[in-house]
């Protein structure tokens, strides 16, 4: 097991880890988030919760889907009960406001901010949110925890941003929240834009069935946000006013990018764009996995991280 020394010292700011895990993976063809990238079985989960636990976070709680609460639990919570408090959500269609009920069609989640607020019971104190299926390294938690530390219930927000050339697949289309930032660091808009590619010289992605060229030294959100609680009512307030709009809509999400764009849009919060060192990768297909191993061996190799994380 870990010795718990090396984490001692950080271990009292009082921040939590939420990590979206309830994506079943229908592109990577299986359960990515407990699929092992490390030398020792570690998943980019196991290195995340790691960097987290260095950077002072003391509490992580997972979303997820019943459907892999067994192999989730026996897969990876039983690794961090002796070195982090441990908590999970479920987020399942059925888990809307009074007054909607599930079209019989819909089999899509509802998306990345339906998930945070799953949590909003479990997360009490300041907060990070990631994506399960993204490594993001240990600069990004760092400084994210250093952002959050003496923040309460503000809505002072912050989003760790990345090159969109770094974050694209060589194996098919993505989708990134595509940002505005101003002179001062600050998030002005971001933009959920999806089948974002490199097709030869150009990235494009595709806007109302055509196809637009973007600059992909633009900056965009990988899901690495910062929040304080005061964020789970102002997705709550949004999200009946979605439904009402979308509800019919079987392939409608509402994501994090559009709630926190409208709340930048109306000034009821601020959002800090952190710059990270920190090389993001990640398993959005299956072929992506070959990367993600050869990446984890080289910062074993430079002793970024040691040969087993846990033991």
């Amino acid at each position: 097991m870990t010795d718990n020394s090396t984490f001692q010292n950080k271990r009292n700011r009082g921040l939590t880890l939420l990590v979206l895990a309830a994506g079943m993976g229908s592109r990577y063809g299986s359960l990515k988030q407990i699929d092992p990238v490390g030398p020792s079985g570690e998943t980019i989960i196991d290195y995340s919760v790691y960097d987290a636990i260095k950077s002072g976070f003391n509490k992580v709680v997972f979303v997820i889907r019943k459907s892999i609460e067994q192999d989730f639990r026996e897969t990876l919570l039983k690794k961090f009960e002796n070195v982090i408090e441990v908590d999970y959500v479920f987020q399942e269609l059925e888990m809307l406001p009074a007054g909607f009920t599930v079209p019989p069609e819909r089999q899509k989640p509802w998306g990345t901010a339906h998930a945070i607020l799953m949590a909003e019971n479990a997360v009490k104190t300041p907060f990070a949110v990631i994506n399960a299926d993204d490594f993001y390294g240990f600069d990004a938690f760092e400084k994210t925890a250093r952002f959050l530390e003496d923040k309460e219930m503000e809505s002072s927000y912050s989003m760790v941003g990345y090159l969109l050339k770094n974050t694209l697949s060589d194996h098919g289309t993505v989708s990134r929240g595509v940002c505005t930032i101003d002179s001062e660091d600050c998030l002005r808009s971001v933009t959920e834009m999806t089948q974002i590619q490199r097709i030869e010289e150009k990235t494009v992605y595709i806007e109302n069935g055509e196809q637009k060229s973007i600059d992909e030294n633009r900056k965009v959100s990988m899901n690495f946000w910062g929040f304080t609680p005061a964020v789970f009512k102002q997705i709550k307030e949004g999200f009946a006013s979605f439904l009402e709009k979308n509800i019919n809509n079987p392939k409608s999400e509402y994501y994090i990018p559009e709630v926190i764009d409208k709340l930048i849009r109306e000034n009821r919060a601020s959002v800090k764009v952190i710059p990270s060192s920190a090389e993001w990768f990640g398993v959005t297909y299956r072929e992506d996995r070959e990367k993600a191993v050869s990446h984890i061996n080289k910062l074993v190799k430079n002793r970024i991280y040691p040969q087993s994380l846990w033991k």
